[in-house]
């Protein structure tokens, strides 16, 4: 394998970095708390969050998970959108030795049970505006322990009460529930203060996090990352990213718009973790769906840098506010999750002066394995070259090196690939090379200058603004409804999402309306896994053993 991308990479990113920096995340956040403790390290609803804060409130959340049992290990679910409480609930996990595991918010009851269940979780911190979800699961999975949390929490008395009020009675965001023996985040915090926190080493090897994903057996799976693998994939960053923070005028601290949710990999790691490496300053935003709410936080302050998705980028450019905002200090933008389109990336350059630089990851590599270099000028149509000490090859199907100019499954080597898949050998074994290669089920070519860029899917995975959706779970979901005599579900192309789901019903009765298989799909599936088009036909096209040709159907067949 010759590593062409080289002779090619920007000036000032070195090819290969200090991999023992850090033992863990663990002493990464020790570092910083203490390096910029006078800084602010989150703002969120116009509050300034200092990293000294940060540093108190995890450790005092530590403390208190102590007090609940929980031993070095044990699995501890999240689920809350981008709200202060998340980096003080993760940093005090980690700091007690314990798990993460980031649960979607929106997940319906179905699609939690499994996640709690499979993980093993003992415990979980949760929003009150989800807790009706996970009151109808309870019963049923081995978390028994409930932190659960509220918007306002840590907005002070007065502005936080009256947050709660308006979120709970005037936009009625929070239906009803009952959870008994459920403890309020802000008694967690204050019981930790009284507690005695007993530090625990953690090493490299140690499981930091279990990030669920999609799986071709209809089931999400756990990938497990090390604190090593997301500590590198921590430093990969920050150095590919200098030549264009490098631009923030000297003694001024980045700020990034951290509107890509935390618990998505992508702002887990190249938001909340990375930005307590750097000191910057992370401004939460809730809803990034609330284009006018995000735009007033903008407004705020200068701001540096915008990672996000393409149908973020695409939103915000089209939106009439668009204006009201001063772009003038933003220097990196980076998309990744999903495919940047060029027509975003032009509107994005010609409004903001700022280039779109995409790159390429997933959750089992932490999660950038690719990236344009930062201080790009134009859109390149390509996922960029391999970050630091990562090296990527593409593979036919028989394993061998694809020559130059033919295609291949992308297939990722770096210090930042998980460990495999929580308790599910035989799904590892399908996507690990002998020789340590993640195999991504995306087809790619590569250039002369070592640039990638994917062409087509191995797999039959669904890339939804930038989360996948297996066609095994939808179809599974469906198949349940009594009027379904057998359904296909496909990814189709989307103007804003990239992609989206079409599911295509036989039907055993006759009665089956497209409202009855839209109520169903409601019910048991997060939103972006909920098709877009349903289609009834006669028969499904197969092969000659029976197996459902889904190509055809994304061709229109």
């Amino acid at each position: 394998m010759e590593r062409t991308w080289l002779k090619n990479y920007p000036d000032g990113v070195a090819p290969h970095l200090k991999a023992n920096e850090y033992a863990s995340l663990v002493e990464l956040l020790n570092n910083s708390f203490t390096k910029y403790a006078d800084l602010p390290a989150y703002k969120f609803m116009g509050k300034d969050f200092s990293f000294r804060l940060i540093d108190e409130m995890s450790r005092a959340f530590a403390a208190y998970a102590q007090t609940l049992g929980l031993a070095q290990g044990d699995r501890v679910a999240i689920m809350m959108p981008n709200v202060p409480q998340y980096p003080v609930v993760v940093a005090g996990l980690l700091r007690a030795g314990l798990v993460v595991v980031n649960v979607n918010p929106l997940y319906t009851p179905r699609e939690l049970e499994h996640q709690l269940k499979d993980s093993g979780a003992k415990a979980i911190v949760i929003i009150e505006n989800f807790a009706t979800t996970l009151q109808q699961v309870l019963k049923d999975v081995p978390t028994k322990k409930v932190i659960l949390a509220s918007m306002g929490d840590m907005l002070g008395l007065l502005k936080g009460t009256l947050v709660n009020y308006v979120v709970r009675k005037v936009k009625k965001m929070v239906p009803a529930f009952e959870l008994p023996g459920a403890v309020h985040f802000n008694d967690a915090i204050a019981q930790g203060r009284r507690a005695s926190f007993k530090p625990v080493l953690v090493g490299p090897d140690d499981i930091a996090v279990l990030q669920y994903t999609g799986g071709t057996t209809g089931v999400s799976k756990g990938a497990v990352l090390l604190h090593r693998n997301l500590v590198a994939n921590i430093l990969q960053s920050d150095a590919w990213y200098q030549p264009a923070l490098s631009k923030v005028p000297k003694g001024q601290q980045i700020v990034t718009i951290c509107a890509l949710p935390l618990y998505h990999i992508f702002g887990f790691n190249t938001n909340m973790m990375l930005g307590l490496r750097m000191g910057s300053c992370n401004l939460l935003v809730a809803n990034p769906r609330d284009i006018p709410a995000m735009f007033k936080d903008l407004k705020r302050q200068p701001f540096h840098s915008l990672p996000a998705v393409n149908t973020l980028f695409n939103a915000m450019a089209n939106h009439p506010d668009f204006d009201s905002v001063d772009w003038s200090s933003l220097v990196m933008s980076v998309g990744g999750g999903m495919a940047v389109q060029q027509a975003t990336a032009q509107l994005w350059l010609q409004k903001t002066g700022c280039p779109i630089c995409e790159g390429y990851g997933l959750s089992e590599t932490s999660p950038a394995a690719t990236c344009n270099p930062v201080n790009t000028t134009a859109y390149s149509g390509t996922i960029g070259m391999p970050m630091p000490d990562t090296d990527v090859v593409l593979l036919d199907d028989d394993g061998n090196e694809a020559p130059l100019g033919q295609r291949g499954e992308i297939c990722i080597r770096g210090p930042q690939v998980m460990a495999g898949y929580w308790q599910r050998p035989d799904e590892t074994a399908k996507v690990m090379t002998a020789d340590g290669f993640f195999r991504t089920g995306d087809i790619g070519e590569v250039d002369e200058r070592g640039y990638f860029k994917i062409v087509d899917r191995k797999k039959d995975m669904i890339l939804v603004s930038g989360f996948n959706v297996y066609p095994n779970e939808v179809e599974d979901v469906v198949a349940l409804i009594p009027g379904v005599l057998e359904c296909a579900a496909v990814g189709v192309p989307d103007d804003k999402a990239g992609e989206a789901v079409k599911i295509v019903i036989v039907k055993k009765d006759p009665a089956l309306t497209e409202a009855d298989v839209r109520a169903w799909c409601e019910t048991n599936l997060t939103g972006y896994k909920r098709p877009k088009i349903v289609e009834f036909r006669s028969d499904l096209p197969k092969t000659n053993v029976g197996k459902i040709l889904r190509r055809e159907l994304r061709d229109g067949k």
